[in-house]
């Protein structure tokens, strides 16, 4: 690659901030129940799989290198590693394509997915590598199998994973079918954005197995039956990730919200209730439902995934008034 070299210069200034970091997370609580995670949090160093990352600036984005000449861009390419926020790390014509997830996000995603030792667990959406890498730092690289479209995210994040001493298994293909050969997991863990659940995830999970995706500003915790179906709530989190990626994906034109309050238009809440109603409620209906139903949280909404019905999200109760259809 060229360039400086990042030497033992930063190993101090790497430990401290990470440190800072398991801090600042452990102080949400996140890690009461499941201790755990703080240790795997502590033990992986996140710079190693963020060699360089984007930053916006005044009329587009500035990239920070671990490897660049100059030693105050290397410090804060290293401070940067380490705060709790999203990092950019493939762009292409200016979209972003793949990112390192807030930590704090990952933490209470991680958190959620309830891992116990011996359980298997497949990733939707290698990225860095850094997920896998806490993943297999917990459970074991044998346990832990990502997948990504993109041969090239799937290889840099094999090269990260190496550095930093995991191997688990990275696969290139389609997140959206799973990885049978490696089936059956107790748990899958999606970090990119769905309009709906894939028919293989809940085939490729062991009864009693959970599945957790963004989905409409929201994170969804399925839990998987004997039958091959599944059910669960939304978590408390917002969560707002790179879509996935692939043939037949669907994307929509943004929604119009002409007649609709400006302090609803800005709510969070009500712009995930329009991003899980979309295609079922025009932006007046789901306003009125919210307002109706004393703006809900999060919490209150869930899904319900079956082979003969389909499956629809709800608020409150799956076979309540309001339940509205997800696309197949």
């Amino acid at each position: 690659m060229g360039g400086y070299a990042p030497g033992r210069e930063l190993d101090g200034l790497a430990a401290a901030a990470r440190a800072a970091l398991v801090r600042r997370i452990e102080a949400s609580g996140v890690w009461a129940a499941d201790p755990g995670w703080r240790e795997a949090f502590a033990a992986v160093p996140r710079h190693l799989f963020v060699p360089y990352y984007y930053v916006g600036v005044a009329g587009g984005h500035e990239r920070r290198w671990g490897e660049s000449a100059d030693p105050g861009a290397r410090e804060r390419w290293m401070r940067g590693a380490y705060e709790d926020t999203p990092l950019a790390t493939r762009l292409r014509d200016g979209e972003l394509l793949s990112s390192s997830s807030q930590p704090s996000l990952m933490a209470d995603m991680l958190a959620a997915l309830g891992v116990a030792e011996g359980h298997t667990v497949l990733e939707i959406g290698a990225g860095t590598g850094y997920n896998a890498a806490l993943l297999a730092h917990r459970l074991g690289d044998d346990k832990v199998t990502t997948v990504d479209l993109d041969p090239e995210i799937t290889e840099s994040a094999r090269r990260h994973l190496a550095a930093a001493g995991y191997h688990p298994v990275v696969v290139t293909g389609d997140g959206a079918r799973g990885v049978p050969e490696r089936a059956p997991f107790d748990r899958i863990i999606a970090t990119c954005a769905l309009s709906g659940v894939p028919t293989a995830w809940i085939t490729q999970s062991r009864p009693g197995g959970r599945i957790l995706m963004p989905l409409a500003t929201g994170l969804i915790v399925l839990t998987v039956t004997a039958a091959g179906h599944a059910e669960g709530r939304f978590l408390h989190t917002p969560a707002y990730f790179v879509p996935l990626r692939g043939p037949g994906r669907p994307g929509g034109e943004p929604v119009q919200l002409g007649g609709v309050p400006r302090r609803a238009r800005e709510d969070d809440l009500f712009r995930f209730l329009l991003a899980l109603t979309r295609g079922s409620l025009d932006p007046q209906e789901a306003h009125a439902l919210w307002e109706q139903e004393g703006r809900p949280q999060r919490e209150r909404y869930g899904i319900t995934v079956t082979g003969e019905r389909g499956e629809w999200a709800w608020l409150d109760d799956p076979e309540g008034p309001y339940a509205w259809p997800l696309p197949s």
